[in-house]
């Protein structure tokens, strides 16, 4: 038995946050002192790095969950279910619920029972959980949906990824622009035929890399020490994907069977252009071969990085023909893969 995407859907957020919005933050270093160059000079190297020009930010009304149910809406409508039937909705995020200039996250009940609820599914065996893993989340979520189908505790799951990043940056670090906002949903069920998930590989590294995204005060020493946003170690983060994700989807791609020439799309988790465009690099060098062209998707340049919604929402625009110069057909061999907070790195193979 092999279990596939039957429905997916997305909902990226009408804001638009572009990179000249940036001009006139006040960006500092970690000790609060200034930097030593002006901001256009700190948005220059950063378009450069990350790839990112604009990113989405949600609507000030709207929540994550409000995210989550616009997607899971989607997904249901494209797998044409009835919601009612759905064994288990597996929500991955970071934060919660947070509402705009809040400070606090909201996670009662669970994300997944607001979604439930906002569905309307009265179906109580429909069982409603959260799970923090990072920006693999999606991933893991697949990957969970996978084992209850082939247990036979399920038949049918909803997959969630939304997250709004916007709102627990802090507007002195940089690294805030990275971040954007979004949601994407799956509808998994069990697959009759060729197609659906063959292989996967994840894993937690939580020795010295567990520490490497974490909530650190604001670098401006103005501000409540008390009050904490997403911090990163960068160059640690850079270092540890391209020495653990190309091996992660080498062994994922030996367990499915397949080689590498079969693989027709990479669908990666969208973090950093450069980090993506270097670890697929290594990839293809481990199995001495040349990269692709046309491999790998992107959608970073104008969404950010939305963590537990760019690979959902990465397959359903590619699905919709909305990555130019990017198309799949019927049969194709794709790889999906992420890396996260844990630190997390997992992948599966599938065929469309």
């Amino acid at each position: 038995m092999k279990i596939k995407i039957t429905g997916i859907g997305s909902y990226i957020p009408e804001k638009k946050i572009s990179n000249a919005d940036f001009s006139n933050h006040v960006f500092l270093n970690e000790d609060g002192t200034a930097f030593g160059y002006p901001n256009d000079v700190v948005i220059n190297k950063f378009k450069g790095i990350t790839g990112i020009e604009k990113r989405r930010y949600a609507e000030d009304h709207y929540s994550s969950s409000d995210l989550a149910f616009f997607a899971s809406q989607k997904a249901i409508e494209n797998a044409k279910i009835d919601p009612e039937t759905i064994d288990y909705i597996i929500f991955a995020h970071n934060f919660g619920d947070v509402k705009k200039g809040a400070i606090q996250s909201d996670m009662i009940p669970s994300l997944a029972t607001r979604v439930k609820h906002k569905l309307q599914i009265k179906n109580p065996k429909c069982v409603a959980y959260d799970i923090l893993f990072g920006c693999p989340g999606w991933i893991e979520g697949v990957l969970q949906a996978n084992a209850f189908i082939k247990s036979g505790m399920a038949k049918r799951c909803l997959v969630i990824g939304s997250e709004t990043l916007s709102r627990v940056v802090d507007d002195h670090d940089r690294d805030s622009m990275i971040y954007s906002d979004g949601a994407g949903a799956s509808i998994i069920e069990a697959s009759d035929d060729e197609s659906g998930l063959l292989s996967y590989e994840s894993g937690t590294y939580a020795m010295d890399e567990a520490n490497f995204l974490y909530f650190g005060k604001s670098y401006n020493p103005e501000l409540d020490p008390d009050t904490r946003y997403i911090k990163m170690h960068g160059r640690k983060i850079y270092e540890f994907a391209l020495n653990t994700v190309p091996a992660a989807m080498k062994n994922c791609l030996e367990k499915s069977g397949l080689g590498i020439d079969d693989v027709k799309k990479i669908l990666i988790h969208q973090a950093n252009e450069k980090m993506d465009e270097a670890i697929i690099h290594r990839f293809y060098k481990l199995h001495g071969k040349p990269v692709p062209k046309d491999i790998m998707p992107m959608s970073i340049h104008e969404l950010g990085n939305s963590s537990v919604a760019t690979v959902p929402t990465l397959f359903d625009l590619l699905i919709r023909n909305e990555i130019k110069d990017q198309t799949i057909s019927k049969g194709d061999i794709l790889l999906f893969a992420s890396v996260g907070a844990g630190m997390n790195v997992n992948a599966f193979i599938y065929r469309y």
